[in-house]
């Protein structure tokens, strides 16, 4: 496995001009979204995959690190494909979806494509974590939920409880500002995602601002679609909105 780091790429020849800033998800890095960067680099889109602050090295990083540091560099990749592109969209896996949203609510995207985005829970103990990380660190890791034999993402082998708290907070922040989404949304949903559970897409459904709604079924793969056996639809589809809504620019 590829050790976690960003990925970036001019673009090149008739799609260099449209931008592309992806977000990997919660506990995870990069490698989850490498091979979708690629692809979008390969047919010539300007691309954008950052290294969340406190993912990739140790869970007792990410613990000590804010939801606001987190938007903040997935923000920052925004700016700078915005300065060099005429249009830019977001897009992202997990809670990697959930900046995603977020980022549509405060900046000018052309356009949002997510992959089984969270914004609420499975786990009941959640909405305890801001009291629970006073006793409990860390609980069982919530990565490689993929159906493809033999494949990892390499996220953190534990999840630590004060990053739940910090999550829990972009979740209720994000969720507020759906109105506020107003741009063409695709969503590719797994039909089993034993990580993100049906409240996220009807908090989606209900909030989300924007009439232009497309959710795509995912039969064939889990949680880390976009390392899973439907990853080819998710990299071609997107590849597809992405030109079909750059505004013929």
């Amino acid at each position: 496995m590829p050790a976690p780091r960003p990925f970036t790429s001019a673009g090149h020849g008739d799609l260099a001009h449209i931008g592309i800033a992806l977000s990997h998800g919660f506990t995870g890095s990069p490698v989850s979204m490498q091979a979708w960067a690629e692809y979008l680099a390969e047919q010539g889109f300007s691309v954008s995959l950052p290294l969340l602050p406190g993912h990739g090295t140790s869970w007792q990083d990410l613990a000590r690190t804010r939801w606001q540091q987190w938007y903040s560099a997935f923000e920052d990749s925004y700016s700078q494909l915005a300065a060099q592109c005429d249009v830019v969209f977001a897009a992202g896996l997990s809670m990697g979806g959930t900046l995603a949203l977020r980022l549509a609510q405060h900046h000018p995207v052309a356009g949002v494509a997510v992959v089984n985005p969270a914004l609420s829970f499975s786990d009941p103990r959640a909405r305890y974590s801001g009291l629970l990380k006073y006793v409990l660190k860390s609980v069982p890791a919530i990565g490689d939920d993929i159906k493809l034999a033999g494949v990892t993402e390499g996220a953190y082998g534990r999840t630590p409880v004060a990053a739940v708290h910090q999550l829990s907070k972009l979740f209720s922040d994000t969720v507020a500002g759906l109105p506020a989404v107003r741009v063409p949304t695709l969503v590719f949903r797994s039909s089993i995602d034993r990580v993100v559970p049906e409240t996220s897409m009807l908090a989606l459904r209900s909030g989300i601002g924007t009439q232009d709604l497309e959710v795509l079924t995912l039969e064939n793969s889990y949680h880390v679609a976009t390392m899973d056996n439907d990853a080819a639809q998710i990299f071609e589809r997107s590849a597809h909105f992405f030109r079909e809504h750059a505004g013929g620019q």
